[in-house]
Order: structure tokens, then sequence, then C-alpha cells
């Protein structure tokens, strides 16, 4: 039986970042590029959402929302397979949570800003680079790029282009980075380095097998039933989105076939003509217009 589960099942994840205030305050140090001078030292959760305690109290919204000392606001969440929605429900949930900010009244000038953490399981963008698996959106001015806002910014990290540089690291970026690609229920081995970390050894404890009640494993048992359904469909939907593609390239090949032969057919039958009504000594103008052929093409026969 694994020693782990793994930490990016919505479970697990809402109980390593969703329940322990210091996790979640070390994970938005290391992956959010803050102002310089502007660490995070405190958290405070927004809502009163909790892991589930079994199937039946499952909770759909799998994202982790809090304030820190700043009272900057802060959305962590997990998705595991990329689709053209989640941007906009980032960005949705992201703007949400700064407009709600005047809810009692309060001026503009009192807005906090907003970051939107994203951890994204799969491929999300084209970009590539040395820093390729982590993607920047902000309000910036476009003929000014230097001026860029910060009151609502939204950050997507994708695990599946993240390559571990240096395999002692012991940045904190690296190792949360190294938590959530590497642990899973193959895990036989936890590199040094990370429970070196007080932060990374308490998120391994939690995400230990031995640590979850008999409702929780089946809770987390439910999740990758989920998990694995929405993959399928996802599967299905591309594998069907492909074939009717092929069978409409296959009858828009067959038509361009049809179009084209009667085209060439048509034009046969004119040369046939041309040839005929030459051979009869018939004026090429003559011929040009009984046939549409050009002059030349005729002169060629």
């Amino acid at each position: 039986m694994s020693k782990y589960l793994n930490p990016k099942i919505d479970l697990t994840f809402k109980k390593v970042f969703g329940l322990h205030s210091n996790l979640v305050m070390s994970l938005l140090n290391a992956l959010l590029p803050l102002p310089e001078g502007m660490t995070i030292v405190s958290v405070e959760y927004i809502t009163n959402e909790t892991v589930p305690e079994n199937p039946a109290k499952k909770n759909s919204i799998v994202d982790v929302r809090c304030k820190d000392n700043y009272g900057r606001g802060f959305i962590v969440e997990m998705q595991n397979y990329w689709n053209n929605e989640f941007f906009q429900r980032t960005l949705y949930n992201a703007t949400a949570m700064y407009s709600q900010q005047l809810a009692m009244g309060n001026p503009f000038d009192n807005l906090k800003d907003v970051y939107a953490l994203a951890i994204v399981n799969d491929k999300a963008f084209d970009y590539e680079g040395d820093n390729g698996y982590i993607q920047e959106f902000y309000i910036t001015n476009k003929n000014h790029p230097d001026d860029r806002r910060h009151d609502l910014s939204l950050i997507f990290v994708e695990l599946k282009k993240y390559k571990p540089v240096d395999k002692g690291s012991r940045a904190l970026k690296d190792l949360w980075l190294k938590f959530l690609t590497e642990i899973d229920e193959t895990t036989q081995y936890v590199e040094e380095d990370m429970l070196a970390n007080p932060d990374i050894k308490q998120a391994l404890e939690i995400v230990e097998r031995s640590a979850m009640t008999e409702a929780e494993l089946y809770a987390y048992n439910d999740c990758i039933l989920n998990l694995k359904a929405e993959h399928d469909s996802i599967v299905e939907a591309t594998d069907k989105g492909r074939a009717e593609g092929r069978a409409e390239g296959h009858a828009e090949g067959l038509a361009e076939g049809r179009a084209e032969g009667l085209v060439e057919g048509a034009k046969q039958q004119a040369i046939a003509t041309a040839r005929s009504a030459k051979s009869m000594g018939l004026p090429i103008d003559k011929i040009v217009l009984l046939t549409n052929l050009t002059p030349d093409e005729i002169t060629a026969l």
C-alpha cells in the first residue's frame, strides 16, 4: 500500500492549503512575484469551507481564498486538466474578489491588490523558455510595458513543464513544485532537501495515507474516480472531434474532386471542339467564342 496520497487531488490539496494558513502562506511567497519588501507574513482564510468529512459532504469548490497582513486578497486554485474556460473562470474569480472589497462602502483608494495563483497539472499555453512553466498576466500599458499594475494579477503554473534545475535545490519555489509534481501514490522515497524544510515536511505528513480518516480515504477515492471520468470525457470529446474533422475533410475532398473533375472535363471538351473547328478552317476568333479558349491555346493545338 502506498505511503502518500496525491496532493493535486481536490481533497488533499484543500487539506494541505485550506486548513493550514502557514502552508498556503509559504506557497504564495514561493510562487508569486510579489513586489520587493511585500512578503506575506500572515494570512487568514476568507471563507469557512472545510475539507469534506465524508463523500456525502463533497465540496465542489476547489479553490482556497485568503487575505494577508497588507489586506491583499489571494485565490489558490488547482486544476488537473486545462480547458478553454479555466482562464476565464480564474479571471472572473479574481475580479469578483477585487470588486467585493467595496461591499462595505469603502472608497476606491482603499482597494487592495488581488492575486490568483492557478496551478495546472497540464500544459496550458504554447510559451516556452527557461521560465516557461510560469505565465504572469497583469494590467499593463501597451505603449509602456514597464507600467505594470498589480491591482489584479493572474499567475498560472504549468506543472507539466516544470523541470527541477538542481536535484539538491533548497529554494522554496523548487521544493513546493517538487512536492506538487513528484509526490503521489507511487512515491517510495522523498529527498532529504524536502524533509529538511519544515513546511514541506508538514505538507508531506498531511498527505500520508495513515493521516487520513476512513471517511477521507473514501472521499479521496471518489475524487480519483471523478477525475478519471473527467479525463475520459475529455479524451472522448477529442476523439469525436477528430473523427468528425476527418469525415468532414473526406466529404470536402470528394466535393472538391468532383468539382475539379467537372472543370477538367469541360476543358477537354472545349479542346476537342476547338480542334474539330480548326480542322474545318473556322477562324480563330470564332473558335474563341465557341469554346472560351484563348487564342494562344487554340493556336497551340
